[in-house]
């Protein structure tokens, strides 16, 4: 099967997903569908459930290609070895669960297919919405099957998110004190699915990610290059899921990505 004829079977079964598990689940969550992975990291019974039929799902369009699934990883770390190795499936069941478990958006679902370390192909879906966003290395990328080109917001200062809260206090301080006055501060939506599009569509300029897990960026950084942005490493360096690296710069447009990482890491 080739990464075009992927394009809809994917997306379809991100929407069965959507409408069979995440949604039911969605404010009908009871106290014991809720934990906590580490202190302030939820997880709910929709996770799970969402991630298990995805996965299942992906494994008959695709059978024996490896599957690297959040929640799986959660419970197995040593799933994450060798994941810049051979054909590999990257699931965020639910990617914003704080948001979910509260009962609030954004959330989504977000699928990445990988080759060897590369994004080959991604899907972001929003459940409450139905925006479907893809990607195909090479190829493009499309909002609910129209081409779009990223574009900045036009601001005279740049708007910017800057997700500070997984860095340590000394380096996110510092951070902040170097954009003061220098760009226009964002809402962060607690959703990569969500704020790649963002990004994107023009309403931010750029935004800077730590802990760069994959199931979080991989689907979404694909889908903002092939729309004609940039995501990197603050020092340029291109962004390589499985090397890493902690800190991520996104942008609209390279020129955007340069002013941002002037201001940010210059």
């Amino acid at each position: 099967m080739t990464l075009q004829t992927l394009v809809q079977p994917v997306g379809e079964l991100m929407r069965k997903v959507a409408a069979e598990v995440v949604l039911p689940h969605f404010r009908q969550l009871a106290a014991g569908d809720i934990e906590e992975k580490s202190p302030g990291d939820p997880v709910t019974i929709a996770d799970r459930e969402s991630e298990a039929q995805l996965a299942e799902g992906l494994s008959h369009l695709m059978p024996g290609i490896r599957i690297l699934g959040e929640e799986a990883a959660a419970t197995e770390p040593e799933l994450m070895k060798g994941i810049g190795q051979g054909a590999l499936w990257i699931i965020d069941p639910i990617d914003g669960t704080a948001n979910y478990a509260a009962g609030r958006g954004p959330f989504a679902i977000m699928i990445a297919l990988a080759r060897d370390g590369i994004a080959e192909a991604g899907w972001i879906l929003d459940p409450l919405t139905g925006r479907l966003c893809h990607a195909v290395r090479g190829g493009g990328a499309y909002i609910d099957g129209e081409r779009i080109t990223a574009r900045g917001s036009g601001a005279e200062l740049p708007i910017a998110t800057l997700a500070t809260s997984f860095m340590p206090r000394a380096e996110g301080e510092a951070l902040l004190a170097r954009s003061a006055g220098l760009l226009t501060p964002a809402e962060i939506p607690q959703c990569a699915g969500e704020q790649y599009p963002r990004i994107a569509l023009g309403r931010n300029d750029f935004s800077v990610f730590h802990r760069a897990l994959p199931w979080d960026h991989v689907p979404g950084a694909l889908f903002l290059e092939e729309a004609g942005g940039k995501v990197a490493h603050p020092d340029g360096a291109p962004y390589r899921f499985a090397e890493g690296r902690q800190s991520i710069l996104g942008a609209s447009t390279p020129a955007l990505w340069d002013r941002a990482a002037e201001i940010l890491f210059g």
